[in-house]
C-alpha cells in the first residue's frame, strides 16, 4: 500500500538544551496596546531564533514583555548585532523601551517542595508583603512566580515557591499572616489542587449570614435564650448535640408554617451564589452539611441546585413543632460522616474535597477534608483549619482553588449572570 502523497516527513525527535548553551533576553517595556507581542516575534522571526521562554505582564496599561530566544540561527558573523540594532529600531518606532541581555541557559530549575501561596488583603500593604516574602526567604524557600489573582473585593495575589516543605511554609506563615492582618492559604504544588472536586460548607454563619434556629426563635420568642446557647456551643463550650436539644425544645408548640416565613428572612452571605455557580460551572459538586435543621436546607438544595445535602429534622405533629428532632442528629462527628459519605456517593477521594465551615461543630470536618477552610470562624476553628478566611466575601474560597476573578467575571458575561 502506497504511502499518502500528504504523509508528513518524521518529526524530528527534540534535542535536550544544555545549561551553558547562550541565550538572549529580549525585554521590551512601555505603553500598552494590541499588537506589541505580535510585532516583536515578527521582528525575531527573521533571525531564525527559537522560543524558549515568554512572561507578560500588564499592570496599569503599561507592558512588560519578556523573550527568552537563542541566538541568530547559522550563527553568521554580526548576524547577532544585527538583532539587536532590528529590535531597537522596531521598539522606537512603537514608543517602547528595549534591553536586550546576553547570557547563558534557562531559568534554573524549580527546586523540591513546591507550593502554591494564596495571600488575601482587605487591603493588602506593603507592609504584609515585606513581611510575608522576608519569612518565605528566611525559610529557605524561593518565590519563582507572583501572580494577582483578584482586585476586588479583595487583592489576592499568589505565590508560586519552592525549596521548603509545603507543611513548614504552612507553619511559618501562617503566624506571620496573623500578625499582619492578612489571610494566608499554603497548599502543595500539583495536579490535586485542579482535581479537587467536592465542596462541602456549613450553613449556619458560612453559606447564609443566619443561625437558622435564631430566626425559629425569634417566632417563639425565645430569640435571647437560644442565642445565648448557640454562642456557647459555637466557642466549644458545650456538646453541639446536647445543646440542639435545649434549644429546640424551646420551640415546642410553634406553628410549623412560620416555616415558610424562615425560609424568607434566610439572607446569603456575600459571594455564596458566585461561589456555588462558578463551581458548577467548573464541574464541581457542590454539598452542604448543616447542624441546623432540613426544613430550610431542603429549600436551599433547590435554590442553588446543590448536589447533597444533610440537616437535622424538627419533628412536626399535627402541624405544630414537638421540641424534638427526629432521625441521625447532624453533630460535630456527623458532619465528618457525611462528608465521607458525600465523597464516596460523588466517587471523589477525601484529599480531593474541600470543606468550609465556621464553629467548633465543623473542625472533625475541616480536618478529615483534603483542604479545610475556616470562614470568619471562631478563634478554636481559625487555629487548626489548613486556611481561613476573615473577609465576608465568600467567593474569596475561588481564590485559595486558583481562580482568579477575571475568570469568575468572563464566565458570568458569557452565561448572562451578573457576578456579586
Amino acid at each position: 500500500m502506497n504511502a499518502s502523497p500528504l504523509a508528513a516527513e518524521p518529526f524530528p525527535a527534540p534535542q535536550p538544551r544544555t545549561e551553558d548553551e547562550r541565550t538572549l533576553l529580549v525585554k521590551v517595556f512601555g505603553k500598552d496596546r494590541p499588537g506589541i507581542t505580535a510585532g516583536l516575534f515578527a521582528t525575531l522571526a527573521g533571525f531564525g531564533v527559537d522560543v524558549i521562554d515568554i512572561e507578560q505582564v500588564v499592570t496599569r496599561g503599561r507592558i512588560t514583555l519578556c523573550a527568552l530566544v537563542t541566538p541568530p540561527a547559522g550563527g553568521a558573523p554580526g548576524a547577532e548585532g544585527e538583532l539587536r540594532s532590528t529590535v531597537h529600531r522596531w521598539a522606537e518606532e512603537q514608543k517602547l523601551q528595549a534591553e536586550i541581555i546576553s547570557g547563558i541557559g534557562d531559568n534554573r530549575p524549580r527546586r523540591e517542595g513546591r507550593s502554591h501561596v494564596t495571600v488575601l488583603g482587605h487591603p493588602l500593604t506593603a507592609s504584609a508583603v515585606s513581611a510575608l516574602t522576608s519569612r518565605i526567604t528566611a525559610s529557605g524557600g524561593n518565590i519563582d512566580r507572583v501572580f494577582r489573582l483578584a482586585k476586588y473585593p479583595v487583592t489576592a495575589v499568589e505565590l508560586a515557591v519552592s525549596g521548603v516543605a509545603t507543611d513548614e511554609l504552612r507553619a511559618g506563615l501562617a503566624q506571620e499572616a496573623a500578625t499582619q492582618r492578612v489571610d494566608i492559604a499554603v497548599v502543595a504544588a500539583g495536579l490535586e489542587r485542579r482535581a479537587k472536586r467536592l465542596i462541602v460548607m456549613d450553613v449556619d454563619s458560612t453559606l447564609i449570614q443566619d443561625e437558622v434556629i435564631e430566626l425559629f426563635a425569634a417566632h417563639a420568642g425565645c430569640e435571647e435564650e437560644v442565642a445565648e446557647v448557640t454562642a456557647a456551643a459555637m466557642r466549644g463550650e458545650l456538646d453541639f448535640a446536647e445543646s440542639l436539644r435545649a434549644r429546640v425544645a424551646l420551640l415546642a408548640g410553634l406553628d410549623a408554617a412560620v416555616t415558610e416565613k424562615v425560609r424568607a428572612e434566610v439572607r446569603f452571605t456575600p459571594g455564596a451564589r458566585t461561589l456555588i455557580r462558578t463551581l458548577q460551572r467548573l464541574g464541581f459538586q457542590v454539598a452542604v452539611v448543616s447542624g441546623g435543621f432540613t426544613q430550610v436546607t431542603d429549600h436551599l438544595v433547590e435554590q442553588l441546585g446543590l448536589d447533597y445535602a444533610a440537616a437535622n429534622t424538627l419533628e412536626v405533629v399535627d402541624g405544630k413543632f414537638t421540641g424534638r428532632v427526629v432521625g441521625e442528629i447532624v453533630d460535630r462527628a456527623g458532619k465528618a460522616r457525611w462528608l465521607a459519605r458525600f465523597a464516596e456517593q460523588a466517587k471523589v477521594p477525601l484529599e480531593q474535597t474541600v470543606a468550609i465551615g465556621d464553629g467548633a461543630n465543623d473542625l472533625d470536618m475541616l480536618n478529615a477534608a483534603g483542604l479545610g477552610v475556616a470562614f470568619n470562624a471562631k478563634p478554636v476553628v481559625r487555629e487548626a483549619a489548613d486556611t481561613a478566611v476573615n473577609v465576608p466575601f465568600l467567593d474569596t474560597v475561588l481564590y485559595l482553588l486558583g481562580i482568579t476573578r477575571e475568570e469568575v467575571e468572563a464566565a458570568d458575561v458569557l452565561h448572562g449572570t451578573p457576578t456579586e
